[in-house]
């Protein structure tokens, strides 16, 4: 890893355009993830707009349904935040030249993301046969560790098709499909199939798929009350689930289209960080860079670490501790635990 010889935040602000300046209106997206759900829930709820009201902002947060659509709709400028995967922020908005920070490390996926077969078999049942999950994000990539760990590739597969996360549980149910690749809910839904079987799931990977509450680093840095309201609210919510607040998931459980006991199902599979300084230890371990390697490299594999990429180090990633994985010129993904601490702190 290289140093960051600079003040991140200072060089930023002083960057920063007069379009990114003196804002009082954001945006941010969200889709269904169990680790997502809260953010639905803020909306709904009121919670976000007290806490951007204590700021004298406003912001709005909108689902929308197709996961790397809001991803893709984020890069191109319609949001200040979306709700992303490590992967895919760095393939998508940082690998095509967006400035992004990780606001909120909200999670790691711990078995909610799933290699499922219909039928009896294992990992080395899949050669030669066609997988279908959403190309180049997270799934593949779970499919490539699972398919590792017992020494296939995805050369050794039939194909792997591209669906949408909204078309897989209807893909599955179809005679042509023999095994996928997804995430909750999706995945607890095509698991109540008695032919489905689970094969490998993110819990054999701890803490390599992060869930995460990505935000512009230029918007970020010129107006820093829209962090601080994003982070308050953000922690509100995660105290009332912490505490196991039923009438709160049975909210979320409804909106990502399961009952209470679905959805604390989900949660079961996935280390939230209720605690800001638990997402802060996390972020701050050095583990967390290591992984980012891991995820860079599979990405340039793929021929998706942005256009034209020359290595695995093309994209810059820096962390808490100032240190930067990749290209220390081209710093384009940023974690930062500057908003989260203040959570811990009480100081939002």
């Amino acid at each position: 890893m290289k140093k960051l010889f600079f003040s991140t935040v200072a060089a930023l602000c002083l960057a920063s355009g007069a379009s990114a300046q003196d804002r009082t209106d954001f945006r941010v997206a969200w889709s269904i993830y169990v680790g997502w759900m809260p953010w639905g829930y803020l909306e709904d709820s009121g919670i976000m707009d007290k806490w951007a009201d204590k700021y004298s902002i406003d912001v709005e947060i909108v689902q929308i349904n197709d996961y790397i659509e809001s991803i893709n709709q984020y890069t191109a400028g319609q949001f200040d935040g979306v709700s992303a995967t490590n992967m895919d922020t760095l393939s998508i908005p940082a690998g095509g030249g967006v400035d992004t920070t990780a606001l909120i490390v909200g999670d790691y996926s711990n078995g909610n993301d799933a290699v499922i077969l219909k039928g009896d078999g294992d990992l080395k049942s899949l050669s030669g046969m066609p997988v279908n999950l959403v190309e180049l994000s997270v799934s593949h990539y779970l499919l490539a560790r699972g398919l590792d760990s017992v020494g296939l590739s995805e050369a050794d597969l039939d194909s792997v098709i591209n669906t949408s996360d909204a078309d897989m549980i209807a893909a599955f149910a179809t005679d042509d499909v023999q095994a996928v690749v997804t995430w909750n809910p999706l995945v607890s839904s095509i698991l109540e199939d008695p032919k489905a079987t689970k094969l490998f799931d993110s819990s054999d990977i701890p803490g390599e798929i992060i869930d995460l509450m990505v935000v512009n680093t230029e918007t970020l840095a010129a107006n820093p009350d829209f962090g601080k309201a994003l982070v308050g609210a953000w922690y509100e919510v995660m105290g009332l689930m912490a505490a196991g607040d039923e009438e709160v998931l049975s909210a979320m459980a409804e909106a990502s289209g399961t009952d209470l006991a679905g959805y604390q199902a989900q949660l079961a599979s996935t280390e939230m960080f209720y605690d800001p300084a638990a997402a802060v230890s996390f972020t701050s371990d050095a583990a967390l860079p290591d992984t980012m390697v891991s995820v860079a490299e599979f990405l340039f594999d793929k021929g998706i670490l942005g256009e034209g990429a020359p290595s695995a180090d093309f994209v810059g990633v820096a962390y808490p501790d100032g240190t930067v994985t990749g290209d220390e010129n081209n710093v384009m993904f940023r974690f930062d635990t500057t908003y989260m601490q203040m959570a811990a702190d009480g100081a939002l």
